[in-house]
């Protein structure tokens, strides 16, 4: 199986692109069941290996024979087991069409049918080319390599964005609660954080940081919950902020602060705040940046709609329920759904790092928001299977309460992202069905 892909990219910067931590974690098709639990050291040697479930895991050897420094390097499957039921050689290969563009070639020589190949074939040509463009829109906005602080590095949109971050060139540090120890082997630096005590030296040679950690606020709200999702995001905030020191500051935050429900109203950053617990915590957690902005700090707050991965979130939810034919709206369907996807959302976290323009808050969904009724239908179309089991407000209700279906789980907000619009940003996926389509594994290949 071969598949190509054009880059408009030099050819050092695709191959140098590869050589650097973090490649393997952007290139592996999110709706695989596999995660990185070391990559290789070089491409000429060494071994990357993949977890699998019930415990199997993927090592692939690179071959030295076959590296051709810039130019190729080979990688095949080495666990006995596996090796001998799936064999599995992958040749990479990159030839210069111009001085500004490059032919990317996967052939992979196995027995896994083409059809299963040819989608992951092309998401990693799509992927590819996407970064490099994004990274490429951050230099023309004036960004630099430069050495990034991340909290919450663990989760769906930090894992994607340390991986990200690194193969564009950045210096990535996480900032972990747990002993600093190796980050599976992802030659990423990490540096113990103590939330409600950060050191002094934490920043010592960072350039940015970007404050992601907090407690996830799907659950019921209890007064548990609630205390827990507030005080894991105002006081960690607000101590950050107390030693930026003029570092530039992202933090993450959320279109709750708009409230539940707005109806059709088009919310852009200047739009007022909402009502209710959500909009209480998120213009708190704002706030508590306050003191990176008295000491000249650049601080941005990332109003993060839904999430579209079927890594983690409401997608990762959704896609079982929907594959076999039992998924609906939520209620009548009318309520806005501002949706983002994964890659998207990385793009939005390194252009708010490095465009000095943009400050305060910024909408990070996408363009084009849709009724969860139209969200239901794209969904089941891209996965070919009807939209026809409404949900009923009662089922959510005993699951999470009535407040939390209020807020949380039925909400809706029609989100614009006009400060984006603003400084000429644009998006991979404007709308959401190549979105979904590109997640999912179902592009149509044949017009791709």
């Amino acid at each position: 199986m071969e598949h190509s892909t054009v880059i408009d990219a030099p050819i050092a910067d695709v191959f140098e692109w590869h050589r650097r931590p973090g490649a393997i974690e952007r290139l592996i098709p999110p709706w695989q069941p596999l995660h990185v639990l070391s990559e290789a050291q070089s491409l000429s040697s060494g071994t990357a290996v993949l977890g699998l479930p019930l415990g199997i895991r993927w090592s692939a050897r690179h071959l030295p024979s076959e590296y051709r420094d810039g130019a190729r390097f080979v990688d095949r499957l080495d666990t006995p087991i596996l090796r001998n039921l799936v064999p599995w050689t992958h040749e990479h290969c990159f030839e210069p069409i111009s001085d500004t563009s490059t032919l990317v070639t996967d052939r992979v020589i196995t027995r896994v049918p083409d059809g299963v190949l040819a989608q992951n074939l092309a998401y990693r040509g799509r992927q590819l080319s996407g970064d490099l463009a994004a990274h490429r829109a951050a230099a023309d906005a004036g960004g630099v390599p430069m050495t990034v602080a991340v909290t919450g590095s663990s989760g769906l949109i930090g894992s994607a964005l340390c991986a990200f971050l690194s193969t564009g060139g950045h210096r990535v540090v996480r900032l972990v609660r747990s002993t600093p120890g190796s980050s599976s082997g992802s030659g990423i630096d990490q540096r113990h954080w103590d939330p409600d005590d950060p050191s002094p030296d934490l920043l010592d040679g960072v350039d940015a940081v970007v404050h992601l950690a907090g407690e996830p606020v799907a659950g019921r709200f209890d007064a548990a919950h609630k205390r827990a999702v507030h005080d894991s995001r105002i006081g960690p905030t607000r101590r950050l902020a107390e030693i930026m020191g003029g570092r530039t500051f992202v933090v993450a935050s959320a279109v709750g602060i708009y409230g539940p429900d707005r109806g059709d109203e088009i919310l852009t950053e200047r739009s007022e705040r909402g009502d209710g617990f959500l909009a209480d915590v998120v213009s708190d957690w704002e706030a508590a940046a306050d003191p990176a902005r008295e000491s000249h700090s650049r601080v941005t707050h990332v109003r993060t709609g839904i999430v579209q991965s079927p890594r983690g979130g409401v997608l990762r939810l959704l896609r079982p329920i929907f594959e076999i034919g039992a998924g609906g709206r939520i209620g009548d369907g009318r309520q806005w759904t501002p949706w983002i996807g994964i890659d998207d959302m990385v793009d939005i976290y390194l252009r708010c790092l490095v465009d000095q323009r943009l400050s305060g808050p910024v909408n990070a969904v996408a363009p084009t928001p849709v009724t969860n009724r139209d969200y239901t239908k794209v969904l089941a179309h891209v996965l070919r299977r009807p939209a026809l089991v409404p949900v009923p407000s009662i089922g959510p209700r005993a699951l999470f309460g009535a407040e939390a279906v209020h807020e949380f789980v039925a909400a809706g907000q029609r989100v614009d992202p006009a400060s984006l619009a603003a400084v000429g940003h644009e998006f991979r996926h404007a709308t959401l069905e190549p979105a979904l389509r590109h997640l999912l594994g179902r592009v149509r290949l044949d017009v791709a």
